[in-house]
């Protein structure tokens, strides 16, 4: 099985990060523009159950893409699974661990499988593996703006 992992060092206190992605705007902020995707539904916020509803495009295919909150340890780690969605299987752990000088990690783990077997890794292995580097790359950049600006 697949596995996406970017790690980025943020100049910001692991909770303020963590504090980050538990603002009720978050998801909207990290979702990179070029991917015209939109959130139908939110409930929860990053707690155990709560739920996400997208709708984003595979090409010129509307897609639904249900995600559930299944692991949350305050300020240090939430995670997701895709319930219904484009992928086999999506499950995506996000990390804040300090970095011993009063910053930390941001780490996104993801663990997926294409759907399709050995036919979509074959088609789509490539394409998605590079989609997801470009959208990790704007995600953490969006955090790492964000928590790294003087409060106001």
């Amino acid at each position: 099985m697949p596995i996406f992992e970017k790690r980025t060092r943020i100049a910001a206190p692991p909770e303020r990060v963590f504090a980050f992605h538990e603002e009720p705007d978050a998801l909207e902020r990290l979702m990179p523009p070029w991917e015209k995707a939109r959130v139908l539904e939110k409930t929860g916020g990053i707690l155990v159950g709560a739920r996400v509803v997208l709708e984003s495009r595979v090409g010129p295919v509307p897609v639904r893409w249900v995600a559930e909150h299944t692991r949350y340890e305050q300020g240090r780690m939430f995670q997701d699974a895709q319930r219904s969605g484009p992928f086999k299987r999506w499950v995506h752990t996000h990390r804040t661990d300090p970095d011993g000088s009063g910053g930390c990690y941001l780490t996104d783990h993801v663990e997926y499988e294409l759907p399709l077997g050995a036919l979509g890794r074959l088609g789509g292995g490539r394409f998605v593996r590079r989609k997801l580097e470009r959208m990790f790359d704007y995600r953490h950049e969006v955090t790492r703006r964000a928590c790294e600006a003087p409060p106001q």
